[in-house]
């Protein structure tokens, strides 16, 4: 067995595992570590694969932007994760039910997956004096074009729903009104008060905070 079929067993079976344990790991800090040791082993994927470029992009954007960001978020936030259990608990029979019907989707098609010998044989020549950076390049931004901006106009949408969707209005919240602050009226805004000697300010600011 040569060096890079260990070196694919290896990253395959990182691959797989980070993604299960991201799964199943009860603590949501494991589940993004092991999110982004999936990450990394499927950039060697593609490196084996000689797409270097879509590797360096899965790393820089994935772990070091998007599961970062994950990460940071889990963290920071106080969240209830008994509380989250307990809801999801609710639709396990559902996913239960999706899962299955996965899997006997995978099932039926890897039994009709056959090998072809000669394949190997049939593999295309790579573009002369073009590397992978400008070939992806010029698929996304020449032949493919109207395809990528539909594509960024699909995920806009979806950003804006999802933004609609969660956006809550609290009646008991005080929000700041730039433009109201900006066109008040100096002469209603300051209001003037004799202080005597010895009385201090906080008789008229209570009086004004009532």
């Amino acid at each position: 067995m040569t060096a890079a079929a260990l070196a694919f067993y290896a990253f395959a079976i990182t691959t797989l595992t980070g993604g299960l344990m991201t799964v199943v790991s009860r603590n949501p800090v494991h589940s993004v570590l092991w999110l982004i040791l999936s990450f990394l082993s499927s950039a060697g994927l593609f490196v084996l694969l000689g797409a270097e470029f879509v590797a360096m992009l899965l790393v820089i954007v994935y772990v070091g932007a998007v599961a970062v960001l994950f990460l940071f978020v889990v963290m920071m936030l106080d969240v209830d994760f008994a509380e989250l259990k307990a809801e999801m608990a609710r639709y396990m029979p559902l996913a239960l039910l999706i899962g299955l019907i996965i899997l006997m989707q995978l099932a039926i098609a890897f039994g009709v997956w056959e090998v072809d010998a000669g394949a190997a044989t049939r593999v295309a020549a790579p573009i002369v004096g073009v590397d992978n950076t400008r070939a992806i390049g010029l698929l996304l931004y020449d032949r493919y074009f109207l395809l990528f901006q539909l594509a960024g106009l699909i995920l806009l949408v979806a950003m804006i729903g999802a933004i609609v969707l969660t956006l809550r209005h609290r009646q008991d919240v005080r929000r700041q009104d730039a433009l109201a602050q900006m066109f008040r009226d100096p002469a209603k805004a300051i209001e003037l008060r004799e202080i005597k000697p010895g009385q201090g300010l906080a008789a008229p600011i209570e009086g004004a905070r009532r």
